[in-house]
């Protein structure tokens, strides 16, 4: 079922590849997809979900303080290392997207294969409180590392609360909690399919895109952060997730669900943002697609542990 899960998102990537090697369509095509993933696609993506996300559950305060604490403790790691784990900004920014950023289309689909409905409810409830916090975290990492340096704390507020993917988020979860939802807006039902639909671009585009720019010829320099990222993302963040899930006591099946959301490799959404913010592209792109097929063998053996 794992393999089920990831076999398709890793093909897409090398689909993406096989059409750069063949130039089709062409070079030019690509940055305007990438443009309209960023600021379209995955923005309706994230209206969407979290806009009609289950905030109910009474278990919900702990699930949101396993993940805050897992998430802020791993991105300290990450730059507490910084010095020595990077040989530029926008390598840095590559490294710490790749440690804590998390794909949702992955989770959600072995959560719903392996542990059923009860599985799925509660990792879209994670997912809830995993994407706003990711993205906020990622933005502001690329705003300090990158574009802070002389800059006024306006500019790189500015820079977070403008960027389209926080910006959906919160949209989304104000859509929730006030109770309007999407179904209650004029047209409810109607927007609600658009932006199903309009979302659901966001994975094939984003994962063609990431093939696009993965450069074989680079892995071997990339390696050593690769390396890297993939055991801050494999190791330390799924065992602080699971070692906080136990002190909490959670149930057995939160506890490996929340243990699957911390193991799964980074989202192609990194690359978009990389792109976008002056990240180094080819180095996450390289990330995304080696922990991808590390996936295969991290989610077997975590899931192992915890059972």
């Amino acid at each position: 079922m794992i393999a089920n899960a990831l076999g398709p998102v890793f093909l897409l990537i090398l689909f993406g590849a096989l059409l750069r090697r063949i130039n089709f369509p062409g070079a030019e095509f690509w940055p305007g997809i990438e443009r309209l993933t960023y600021y379209v696609a995955f923005p309706a993506l994230l209206v969407h979900r979290l806009a009609l996300a289950d905030f109910s559950n009474a278990d919900f305060g702990r699930f949101a303080l396993v993940i805050c604490a897992a998430v802020f403790l791993t991105s300290a790691l990450v730059w507490l290392i910084k010095p020595w784990a990077s040989r530029n900004a926008a390598d840095f920014t590559s490294l710490f997207q790749g440690a804590i950023r998390f794909n949702t289309y992955i989770g959600l689909a072995v959560a719903s294969a392996l542990f059923g409905d009860p599985g799925l409810v509660i990792a879209a409830i994670a997912v809830a409180i995993m994407i706003p916090l990711v993205n906020v975290l990622s933005v502001l990492t690329f705003s300090v590392a990158i574009e802070g340096n002389g800059k006024k704390l306006s500019d790189v507020l500015k820079g977070l609360w403008t960027n389209p993917l926080i910006v959906a988020c919160l949209l989304g979860v104000v859509l929730n909690i006030s109770g309007v939802g999407l179904g209650s807006l004029w047209a409810g039902v109607w927007i609600e399919e658009f932006l199903a639909r309009l979302g659901a671009a966001a994975l094939p585009l984003g994962l063609l895109s990431v093939g696009v720019a993965l450069s074989v010829g680079t892995l071997k320099q990339d390696w050593p952060t690769i390396v890297l990222a993939s055991v801050l993302k494999f190791g330390i963040f799924p065992a602080l997730t699971l070692g906080l899930a136990i002190w909490l006591q959670l149930d057995v099946l939160s506890q490996q669900v929340l243990l699957l959301l911390a193991c799964l490799p980074t989202a192609s959404s990194a690359y978009i943002l990389a792109r976008q913010l002056g990240g180094n592209a080819v180095m996450m792109a390289n990330i995304i697609s080696a922990q991808t097929l590390f996936a295969f063998a991290a989610i077997p053996l975590w899931l192992l542990v915890a059972g």
